[in-house]
């Protein structure tokens, strides 16, 4: 179908407005005319957006309906927003540090006295700074970040006069902030939990950008200097500036040299200023759960447990919860990188489960996070796209076995068999016991040689993985090990489902052991299971088993065998089909599991995300030496002892 009328003519109408407003700004070589421009075409596409949201209902949010619709919302406004806060921060910033750049600067020179506009450059460079550092935030709706940019904005107009006459660049800048102050409705957010930490990634950050700020302007004004200095004098003239002495360098201008040292001491200060208000400021807790939260969730779990193998692991210490007005429902999440991550269904009484999702939307909408679910039942996906609105994808299935029909027996379970036979006549004893009968000492040691067997330093687990074990309240998880002549060589880890189910947690073992000690332990679990009043066993969640199961399949078609292929190949890193295979050996029932999701823009963001949560991608962080990050979990929990999905050592992922 072609373009709606209404619709061509709206573009027809916006073009010849960017048009006609770019004819009119005075063509220059200078980085503030593409800074104008760019701000004139902000401006057009706001008043065009401004004309259709008038005469259009259907774009403009309903104010009486729930607050997370504020989602709905001009999502370009902020983008735009940001992206061009970033673009001006670097362009005063690069105006600031190349003096002579700009024709207008002998005129200057002559009607405002040196000092003042050798100043008004140092606040024009802090100025782009403070606009690079509130892009980010400004393109994520946050309120205090709105209104930062705008005083910037508003003192900017005053900078851009005095250095150098830039009339033009001001009424433009003028132009942006009637613009940001007009849908100031579109930047509601609060701001996000913080840490002194960021006083020192901050800190950092700036220290570096405003030594490659002196460097660069240095190498603009190269031609001025008095010798020719080596990298390492002009660094460390660069460094001694920040703290306020007097370096190696000397420019052949007076007023460059004051002009260098004062930017460059301003810039030390700003930074000082910076990391400490971010230090000596009340630090916030990172989000954990209550001992009030954790008690009123076991309640939960101990009425409606039943419902989802993977309700335990909402016991995470670090998630945070959300509750529904009634309290008889509720939602652990854990928010990375700006995506707030659900974990699995929602705890309690699916009557009021909504009450819970619609706060759970509230509070990702409040801080402007993007929501998604990772793991959730049919069940619960149905009643998320129901009353929020997000998409649902098939992510994978859970393996179940029903472990009062177990068996070995029969040519299915050959393999399985012959396993577990070889790995018994090795000599290797299995017992299966709750926590609750093992003693401290023992689940002390058993954790410590677990640990040992880690095959990286990198903790991983969320969703389904419980984090810890032998602490109080536990005592009904279950523990599986393989001991040979008295030394322990692999155990299996699983966390109550109601009162007859278990699900599994972790498996470790000893790399240097028989192979097959993981298969054998779940073939003992599951025969100790009757013992232990146990009817059902969660194994492993294999992601995309469909697609793989019918992949092979004899007349797969070409576009189903080349996702097979893909998944295949991306199984060298995550484990994707030797996953799938251990679980398919104890012939299970598969139990789909689904990702919810707002559209496809934000897919990608919350897959990231989930990968970032579960470990399965780390980011490098800043190590200072001495230096230990706090702990994002109580003192009391134990490290997390989730690691990635395999089919020989794994957690539940």
């Amino acid at each position: 179908m072609g373009v709606p009328w209404r619709d061509r003519h709206r573009r027809i109408r916006l073009g010849l407005m960017v048009r006609m407003w770019l004819s009119v700004l005075p063509q220059s070589r200078r980085w503030g005319g593409a800074e104008g421009r760019g701000w004139l075409v902000f401006g057009a596409v706001m008043v065009e957006t401004k004309h259709e949201s008038a005469g259009s209902p259907d774009t403009t949010p309903d104010a009486s309906g729930p607050e997370f619709d504020r989602r709905r919302q001009r999502r370009w406004v902020p983008a735009v927003a940001g992206w061009l806060a970033m673009l001006t921060g670097l362009l005063d910033v690069i105006g600031g540090i190349a003096p002579g750049w700009h024709p207008r600067m002998h005129t200057a020179a002559e009607i405002v006295p040196g000092t003042l506009s050798n100043a008004a450059r140092t606040a024009t460079v802090i100025t782009g700074l403070l606009l690079l550092l509130l892009s980010h935030a400004l393109r994520r709706r946050k309120r205090r970040a709105w209104r930062a940019v705008v005083v910037l904005l508003a003192v900017s107009i005053v900078f851009h006069v005095v250095k150098n006459l830039a009339v033009s660049e001001a009424v433009i800048t003028a132009l942006m902030l009637g613009a940001l102050i007009r849908y100031r409705g579109e930047f509601y957010a609060v701001g996000d939990p913080r840490t002194r930490w960021r006083a020192v990634y901050t800190g950092g950050l700036l220290t570096a950008t405003s030594v490659l700020i002196g460097l660069v302007f240095i190498a603009f004004n190269s031609r001025n200097l008095v010798g020719d200095y080596s990298f390492w004098e002009r660094l460390r003239h660069v460094v001694m500036g920040l703290v306020g002495l007097h370096g190696p360098i000397t420019f052949r201008s007076d007023r460059r040299n004051d002009l260098f040292s004062l930017t460059l001491g301003a810039l030390g200060l700003f930074t000082a200023l910076v990391a400490a208000f971010l230090f000596l400021r009340p630090a916030e807790p990172a989000p954990a759960l209550s001992a009030e939260d954790e008690e009123k969730i076991r309640d939960l779990l101990a009425k409606q447990g039943h419902r989802d193998s993977l309700g335990y692991f909402s016991l995470r210490r670090d998630k945070s919860v959300v509750w529904s007005p009634t309290g008889k429902a509720c939602i652990t999440y854990r928010v990375v990188s700006g995506v707030m991550l659900a974990g699995a269904d929602p705890l309690g009484d699916p009557e009021a489960w909504p009450g819970a999702i619609h706060a759970f939307m509230e509070e990702a909408d409040r801080h402007a996070w993007v929501p998604g679910v990772m793991g959730c039942s049919e069940l619960g996906a149905e009643v998320w796209c129901r009353e929020t609105g997000l998409n649902a994808l098939e992510l994978g299935d859970e393996a179940i076995v029903d472990a009062s029909e177990f068996s070995l027996e029969g040519r299915a379970m050959r393999n399985v068999r012959q396993m577990v036979n070889r790995v018994a006549r090795q000599g290797y004893k299995a017992e299966v016991r709750r926590e609750q009968d093992f003693s401290p000492e023992e689940l002390k040691a058993l954790w410590d040689q677990a640990d040992a067997w880690r095959g990286s330093d990198t903790e991983r687990g969320f969703s389904m993985a419980l984090g810890r074990v032998g602490e109080q309240g536990d005592g009904q998880c279950a523990i599986a090990t393989a001991i040979k002549d008295g030394e322990l060589h692999a155990f299996l880890h699983f966390v109550p489902w109601g009162e007859d189910g278990l699900s599994l947690d972790l498996m470790r073992r000893d790399r240097a052991a028989q192979p097959g000690l993981n298969d054998y332990l779940i073939v003992e679990a599951l025969k100790a299971a009757p013992a232990l009043g146990i009817k059902k066993v969660s194994l492993n969640f294999a992601v995309f088993r469909a697609a793989l199961a019918r992949g092979e399949r004899i007349g797969a078609g070409p576009v189903l065998r080349a996702w097979r292929g893909l998944l295949v190949f991306l199984s060298r890193w995550f484990q994707i089909e030797s996953l799938y295979k251990f679980n398919a050996k104890f012939h299970p029932v598969w139990e789909p599991r689904f990702f919810v999701y707002p559209g496809l823009n934000d897919a990608p963001r919350i897959a990231l995300a989930a990968l970032e949560a579960e470990a399965f991608i780390v980011w490098p962080r800043l190590r200072i030496p001495g230096w230990r990050r706090p702990p994002k979990v109580p003192a009391s929990a134990t490290p997390p002892v989730a690691e990635g999905a395999g089919g020989e050592d794994s957690a539940k992922a």
